[in-house]
């Protein structure tokens, strides 16, 4: 009977103690990584699995509900379900003596999968996931064998024996857990301070550009509430594949372009910027935009044009594709013919908005592509250019769903005023912004409840590239109206009403606002 008794209670210091041996394992693996492998990080590879394998509608709804956030949100929940696995392996070790490091042993052997199949896998890449299971292992036998004696302790009813190996239990998990928090933020802070290339980037010294974008006036309406003309860097929309944002030197980042070429070439960030960079005006769209959404922005960007790289390597005919790799193994299917075609304005960026690109945003080199979306042509932390053909190759997205080729479907915006928010009776100005990129946009048109098509007041275009701003004065009567908002792009092209979903190959559909006006 009093075996029985104590036995939910020990479970609960055995379920303690497989957190503590999950933590070590996390710390030990950490350590090893900061000398043998730093890309070789159990949680981050598995994190980075993970955002492979998932359905592109969990991928979506991620996007949709967390936003920038996603991958914080991604990495808790590994976090929490580590510490459930870690939990259970401590009760399975104090139950059935091996099953727990059994549970350890498979964990090591995942990571290690998850961690030596990444394309930024290093030779010694499997150390870090063997050493944390080892050390995990070890920990977690001695706490069981030590939680196991003060149970017979209790059931024996030797008070002096009892005490030794209770307090050798707290002791051994005490120092166990403090050494293992203190072991895995010092390496993940040692790691991120040494392999930081922030003071790198702040030092960095872009060339003025040969040529600068003008802008027009009344390019930028005067109006609350519209979305800017150029968006800040720090606002600037970020969906990517990356868990972690890889961090590069531009001292020691090399451009190959291979494949289909007459001969393969290599790039230095010098060699690049020493070509001669020019300032391009470009609006980027991602496919995961909804309609009305904030996955678009607009920047000025410093660039190469990308046909001017491929002409140095000598495009072979026959191709038809461009794979561009990232340096975290990242893969975008872009046509030929938008890196090729002189009327488009395909890049090479390595600045945004004045400044080196942000390491988020790709730094130090990214694509930027008008007119397609992220997913075929905006590849970031750039390291591959891979002349080939659709029939041969794929990317990274067009086995989950997504079709090879991606024209953004142009659109337009409400944003202001905003749907929940009320407004005074009276003048009330609607606006947004809209966009179809290398075509440009003709006219916006704007609807209140079921009434006539208004012509609203566009801004003055920088370039086809890049968004227009507009906006319509409303003399709003109180109660509930609906403001329907479409645009024409200068092909005579209506935006399509017809709702479509992200996959395959972006949204589409006439932005529809419920607006409540207060008497």
């Amino acid at each position: 009977m009093g075996a029985r008794r104590t036995r939910p209670r020990f479970l609960l210091w055995a379920a303690l103690a497989g957190l503590i041996s999950g933590a070590v394992f996390l710390a030990a693996a950490e350590l090893v990584a900061l000398i043998a492998a730093r890309s070789a990080s159990p949680i981050l590879a598995v994190g980075s699995f993970v955002i492979d394998i998932v359905p592109q509608p969990v991928k979506e709804f991620a996007i949709t509900a967390f936003g920038a956030a996603d991958k914080i949100v991604l990495l808790g929940s590994l976090g929490l379900a580590v510490a459930i696995a870690s939990a259970i392996a401590g009760i399975l070790q104090y139950l059935r003596p091996h099953l727990g490091v059994a549970a350890l042993v498979l964990a090591g052997v995942l990571s290690g999968a998850a961690i030596v199949t990444r394309a930024s896998a290093e030779a010694l890449s499997f150390v870090p996931p063997l050493a944390g299971t080892i050390a995990g292992s070890v920990i977690l036998i001695v706490l069981i064998r030590r939680l196991q004696g003060w149970r017979e302790d209790v059931t024996s009813g030797e008070g002096a024996a009892k005490g030794v190996n209770r307090r050798g239990f707290l002791l051994t998990s005490a120092i166990a857990g403090a050494s293992a928090v203190i072991a895995g933020v010092a390496a993940r802070a040692v790691s991120a301070a040494t392999s930081s290339v922030d003071a790198i980037r702040g030092a960095l010294r872009i060339p003025e550009p040969r040529s600068r974008v003008t802008i027009p006036e009344g390019a930028e309406l005067d109006v609350d509430g519209i979305s800017s003309l150029y968006t800040p860097n720090d606002q600037f929309y970020r969906v990517d594949t990356a868990l972690t944002v890889p961090t590069i030197d531009p001292a020691t980042w090399r451009l190959v372009v291979d494949g289909m070429v007459d001969q393969r070439i290599e790039l230095s960030f010098d060699d690049l910027i020493g070509r001669g960079l020019d300032e391009y005006s470009i609006t980027l769209t991602c496919v995961s935009n909804e309609v009305g959404g904030n996955l678009v922005g607009s920047a000025r960007w410093l660039g190469v044009p990308v046909r001017d790289i491929l002409a140095l390597a000598g495009v072979q005919s026959g191709a038809d594709m461009v794979l561009s790799r990232s340096v975290d193994g990242y893969t975008a299917s872009t046509p030929l013919a938008s890196l090729t075609d002189e009327g488009t304005d395909a890049i090479l960026a390595v600045a945004m908005n004045g400044e080196p690109l942000p390491l988020e945003h790709g730094f130090p080199v990214r694509m930027v592509v008008p007119g397609l979306y992220g997913y075929v042509s905006a590849t970031k932390w750039l390291t591959e250019l891979k002349v080939t053909t659709f029939a041969r190759d794929e990317a990274y997205w067009t086995p989950r769903g997504y079709d090879a080729e991606a024209p953004i479907k142009f659109s337009s915006r409400v944003d202001t005023p905003k749907a929940g928010a009320p407004v005074p009776a009276g003048t009330v100005a609607i606006g947004g912004v809209a966009w179809a990129q290398t075509v440009g946009i003709d006219r916006v048109e704007v609807q209140i409840d079921d009434g006539d098509w208004q012509e609203a007041t566009l801004s003055t275009a920088v370039n086809v590239d890049t968004w227009v701003q507009w906006f319509l004065e409303w003399e709003a009567e109180p109660g509930t109206h609906y403001v329907t908002v479409r645009a024409v792009n200068r092909d005579g092209e209506v935006q399509e009403q017809e709702r479509a979903p992200i996959a395959p190959n972006g949204s589409s559909g006439w932005q529809r606002t419920l607006v409540t006006v207060t008497g």
